[in-house]
């Protein structure tokens, strides 16, 4: 099952949903989709199911869905209140769209926890992480160099499909 060109009903309406919470900062949604494409690029290559495919494009598409609010309540984008404030955002885009209570629940795990590196349990999971990292990264190394952030997320790269991804983005 190759994930490049799909697109169920439900994963479209998703980012019709997420490009609706970004409206007024539209960087979140070229962050989001920038995560998207390298998540689907890792998974062409890990030759993941269809189900896998699916929700960790929607972990994709709803990892940051809970910035705005955060900076709203918490005063900061920071990723711990992110995790505090985007399941309840995503578990309702997820429920208007028609998603099962199985694929909500996973989703809003990761969401929840998708700064959280030791709290990755299984392939989506990883999948959404290296593809989050490497668009940072993307953005972090020629701006700021090799810090010890940028070697951290390094590291945190563990499939070979999320090592080439990252060195396609970075050449």
């Amino acid at each position: 099952m190759k994930c490049t060109q799909y697109y169920s009903e439900g994963i479209k309406q998703v980012i019709e949903a997420m490009t609706q919470v970004f409206k007024t900062v539209p960087s979140g949604v070229t962050h989001t989709l920038r995560v998207l494409e390298n998540a689907k690029m890792i998974m062409n290559q890990e030759n993941v199911s269809e189900s896998i495919c699916e929700q960790t494009m929607l972990a994709a598409i709803l990892h940051d869905i809970g910035a705005l609010k955060a900076f709203e309540v918490h005063g900061s984008m920071e990723g711990k209140y992110q995790e505090i404030e985007g399941p309840a955002i995503a578990r309702e885009i997820l429920e208007t769209a028609g998603y099962q209570s199985q694929i909500i629940d996973r989703v809003c795990y990761i969401v929840g926890h998708h700064h959280t590196e030791q709290a990755i349990d299984g392939m989506d999971f990883q999948i959404l992480w290296e593809a989050d990292a490497i668009e940072n990264l993307r953005v972090m190394i020629p701006r700021e160099g090799m810090t010890d952030p940028a070697k951290a997320l390094l590291e945190s790269i563990k499939t070979e499909s999320g090592n080439a991804c990252l060195n396609a983005q970075l050449q």
